[in-house]
This record gives C-alpha cells, sequence and structure tokens, in this order.
C-alpha cells in the first residue's frame, strides 16, 4: 500500500485533533460516548437516497398515491437504519492488548480488546488501522480480542496510530465511525540477515573459551523438579500422566565457549543497519545452538547469557539501538 505524501499526513493529523479532538495515545479503555460517534451515508445509501428522490419526483409529475406512500415507506426506513448503525456502536470500550515483538519485514500483530456491556450483540464491526481492517462482531456482554496485523517496514517502536472502529449495519446505507489512538506499541526488530556467516569463536570471558558441556538439545540426561522458566516441550508429560510429579527433561550437548558479539569487531564495510541485521541472525543462531553469548554494543554490554529472556533483551537492544541514546537494558560488564 502506498504512502500519503507527507502534506496530506499532517493535515490529516490536523483534522483528527480539530473534528475528532484525539492527539496523544489514551490509556485505560477509550469508551465511544455520543460525541465520539460519526454518521454519514455511504455511496450506496447516497444512490438510494438519489432514487428515492427520482421516484417522488416521478410521484409528484404523475401524482401516484402508491408511489408517495412507497418513498416514504423507504424513507423511513433508511433513516432507522441511522440509529441502528450509531446505537451498534454506542458505549463499546476498546483497550491495547498485549503485541509480541516481529522483525522487519514481518507482520506486526495489534491485539485490541474490545468489551461490549449492553445485553445485546453487535454485528458488522471493523477494526482500521495502517491500511489493514479486521472485521469481527461481539456477542451480549462480551469481550473479545480483535488481531491487526500491520506491515511493518523498519525497525524500532511502532505504535498502532490512528485507528477507527466502524459499522455499516443494518443496510450498508449509513456508516458510523469513531477515531481514536489506543496506547499499543510494538517493538520491530531488525531483520536478521539471510546467509550470515559463522558465529564469531573468540569468547566472551576468560577461561570460557575450551569446549563445555552445556544444557542443549541434543541427548537426553534425566529428569529434574520443574521450574516456571522451563519451556513446555521438555515438560516429562507422560510422568505426569501416570500420577508422579511435574518434571522436565534435560539434554547435554558438547558445545564450543561463550561468543562475544561485538559491534566494533564486525567489518568496517558493514553500515549500521547491515551491522545489526547480522547481529541479530547471529544472537538466533547461537540461541538455537543453545550457547551462551553476550551482545557488546557503543557503550554497554549484555550478558553472557542464554534463555528467551535474554534474546529478547539484545533483540530489543537492537531494535532501539541509536534511536534514543543508549541501548535500553545495556550494563557495563567484564569481557
Amino acid at each position: 500500500m502506498s504512502k500519503p505524501p507527507p502534506g496530506a499526513a499532517a493535515w490529516r493529523r490536523a483534522a483528527d485533533r480539530w473534528l475528532f479532538r484525539i492527539g496523544a495515545p489514551e490509556t485505560g479503555p477509550i469508551r465511544l460516548g455520543q460525541r465520539r460517534i460519526y454518521v454519514l451515508p455511504t455511496a450506496a445509501g447516497l444512490s438510494f437516497a438519489l432514487a428515492l428522490l427520482v421516484m417522488l419526483l416521478a410521484s409528484i409529475n404523475y401524482n401516484l398515491s402508491l408511489g408517495y406512500g412507497l418513498v416514504f415507506l423507504l424513507g423511513g426506513v433508511a433513516t432507522a437504519s441511522i440509529v441502528h448503525a450509531f446505537r451498534n456502536l454506542l458505549g463499546l470500550a476498546i483497550r491495547a492488548g498485549r503485541c509480541a515483538p516481529a522483525f522487519a519485514g514481518d507482520a506486526v500483530g495489534f491485539r485490541l480488546l474490545v468489551n461490549n456491556p449492553r445485553p445485546t450483540r453487535r454485528p458488522a464491526l471493523r477494526l482500521r488501522a495502517r491500511g489493514e481492517v479486521s472485521p469481527f462482531a461481539l456477542a451480549p456482554a462480551e469481550e473479545a480480542e480483535v488481531l491487526l496485523a500491520c506491515p511493518s517496514c523498519v525497525r524500532g517502536p511502532l505504535p498502532i496510530g490512528r485507528t477507527v472502529i466502524e459499522t455499516d449495519w443494518p443496510l450498508g446505507l449509513i456508516r458510523a465511525w469513531s477515531v481514536l489512538v489506543p496506547d499499543a506499541t510494538c517493538i520491530v526488530y531488525p531483520a536478521p540477515e539471510t546467509t550470515p556467516p559463522p558465529l564469531p569463536e573468540h569468547g566472551a570471558g576468560e577461561g570460557r573459551a575450551g569446549p563445555q558441556s552445556r544444557t542443549g538439545d541434543d541427548d537426553f540426561a534425566g529428569l529434574r523438579a520443574h521450574r516456571r522458566a522451563d519451556s513446555p516441550r521438555h515438560i516429562a508429560w507422560k510422568a505426569l500422566a501416570r500420577g508422579g510429579p511435574l518434571l522436565t527433561k534435560q539434554y547435554v550437548a558438547a558445545q564450543g565457549g561463550d561468543v562475544l558479539l561485538d559491534w566494533s569487531a564486525l567489518p568496517p564495510e558493514l553500515d549500521d543497519e547491515r551491522r545489526l541485521s547480522r547481529l541479530t541472525a547471529w544472537i538466533l543462531r547461537a540461541e538455537q545452538a543453545g550457547r551462551r553469548y553476550a551482545l557488546k554494543l557503543p557503550g554497554g554490554i549484555l550478558g553472557p547469557d542464554h534463555g528467551a529472556k535474554h534474546r529478547d533483551r539484545c533483540l530489543r537492544a537492537l531494535a532501539l539501538f541509536g534511536l534514543r541514546g543508549e541501548p535500553e537494558d545495556a550494563h557495563e560488564g567484564e569481557q
């Protein structure tokens, strides 16, 4: 989808602030009151109104009593649809849900929670943001999670921005909508390099360079007590089904020492974005191999460590690198 020119985007933001009284992201549930809902005819509604006008003129010209009745009946139905479209949005509450990080170039899944407090259903609803549309419906007194899969092009924080909830129920003649800015932001990691070179073999700490045995995914080594951070795929489900305690399978793999992923050690011909892309690929490869690794960026170092939490901290530091000062969560440490 092509982006609007900068002038059009600025004009839209100014119009939103003036017409819809929106600006900064809104925290907490956003409730759709009477003053936040707008109603206008759709293209089908305008065509319907034009057809009624032609029918009315013909009835006047030929003095057709049945023609008058039909025009007024259809006009009354169209007028009633205005009320139904408006009430289909009235009272809804929208709040931001969890947004999982993604890599640049992949779709970012914004999750919005929409609550229907009334004991009546809300059919034919749509959420629209960043050029994507997600249709949904709400049962009486239901809260639904709506997923908006939006494209991501660059790394860093990606706010959902201007969001529209709309409906043209029941006849498609009237569109009721409301504009809002939920407080929903996703982190977009740098896109990993497609074919990165092998992991650097210099260690991340003295005395750690030799081969050693670490927790891996190769050979089964036994069972131990379950910890909250353990992966569900390593749980001994068969033992649990037989009435035993919750245990975790241990695997052992012979691996190399700690890996230091050093920004300054990368080839000088790589620009910043290509460096970030290579470091991202190395983090994923080191995590897949079960090796401990440290990420060294200008101004800070993360690790050495391994696991999902350490991986996410490193990828977040890469995503925010150069965007707002020092990398988040980075701390000075010994190599």
